[in-house]
């Protein structure tokens, strides 16, 4: 699970944002993006942060800027990574960044408790890669993960693992704290670990050379949306135009990205993380398309970046009912779908 940093935590960091601000690496470039030709047209200059380092998760927006999608929009956009001691969500609110990619619908419900003005326009992502990985032959249902010692985040505790002891008995009893490395679940065949579907499974095939069994929590019920394209209110209301035209691209960015020809986005991911191979890229592409993370559900008609109120409301409940959020909240306020069910880009999806 990628840290997914509160609005809380940012509003106590905001006393320390000039100093960020000064101290941005020079080449939080943009990412390869084609600068605005004197005698063309003016590009509209657009910062966007995501929440992690470079990598597939994110391979969507990495292929616009890389292969003129962008750019064809009017957009020169340069893509500011996070990383593990990097919270870019703090930018947004005070204009150091145009667009957050936020990590689930929790982070919305959030900014509304928090009243901060930002607002989700799209989600990328229409299951949440969130998953638990077992041993073989230890867990055929997600119920017999009970049974077994769980590696679980302190966010994962605060977040779907309320919903799991909600909805299917689960508790605290086995639970032991997850850092991020595979080496304790490796070491014990009768524990399981969380992990992105993309990702963690890849490193445990590597490391324990078997293939791990996956649950992927969002086919059991959490239907958060992830990967979402937050922005603020205010350019919302000021500028839907440039918002609209980020929202539309970003999408036939994904498109290209899982069905075509992924290499100009992942050529520009390793350029940011030059740790990333592309034996885990083709992996977590693959993933992306086996478990429908990307293009599934509602986008088969409404197009990638697809919300709905119903699924927004669903999932509210699910949160209110488990102690995750409050009562009450206006959840409404956390999202519009203003920019987004426009089917802009399936023509882009195989037959």
């Amino acid at each position: 699970m990628r840290r997914a940093f509160t609005f809380l935590s940012a509003v106590i960091a905001l006393a320390a944002l000039p100093l960020m601000a000064a101290c941005l690496p020079a080449a939080a470039q943009h990412g390869g993006a084609p600068a605005a030709k004197k005698d063309g047209p003016e590009l509209r200059k657009v910062r966007f942060g995501t929440n992690w380092v470079a990598e597939a998760e994110h391979g969507g927006f990495y292929q616009a800027v890389a292969d003129g999608t962008y750019k064809k929009y009017g957009l020169d956009v340069e893509i500011v990574p996070g990383g593990p001691n990097i919270n870019n969500r703090i930018l947004l609110p005070v204009g150091k960044i145009d667009f957050f990619m936020s990590a689930n619908s929790l982070q919305s419900f959030d900014a509304v408790e928090q009243k901060i003005p930002t607002i989700a326009v799209a989600a990328s992502f229409q299951k949440d890669p969130q998953v638990f990985i077992a041993h073989p032959g230890t867990a055929n249902t997600l119920d017999d993960l009970k049974n077994l010692t769980l590696f679980v985040s302190k966010e994962g505790m605060a977040s779907y693992y309320q919903w799991l002891k909600a909805d299917y008995g689960f508790t605290e009893r086995s639970v032991k704290p997850y850092t991020f490395n595979a080496q304790p679940f490796l070491a014990d065949q009768k524990s399981a670990m969380q992990g992105y579907v993309t990702s963690e499974p890849f490193a445990v095939e590597t490391q324990g050379k078997f293939k791990p069994k996956v649950f992927l929590l969002a086919d059991y019920g959490f239907n958060s949306y992830s990967t979402l394209i937050e922005t603020r209110q205010d350019l919302v209301d000021k500028d839907p135009d440039l918002v609209q035209k980020f929202v539309d691209a970003s999408a036939i960015g994904w498109y290209n990205y899982i069905y075509h020809d992924s290499k100009p986005g992942n050529d520009l991911i390793k350029k940011f993380n030059p740790e990333m191979t592309d034996a885990l890229l083709a992996y977590s592409i693959a993933k992306m398309k086996e478990y429908g993370i990307v293009d599934s559900g509602d986008t088969l008609k409404l197009g990638i970046g697809a919300m709905t109120d119903a699924r927004m409301h669903s999932f509210y409940d699910k949160m209110v009912r488990t102690g995750v959020v409050k009562a009450g909240l206006d959840y409404k306020k956390a999202y519009t779908l203003q920019f987004v069910n426009k089917g802009v880009g399936v023509n882009l999806r195989p037959k």
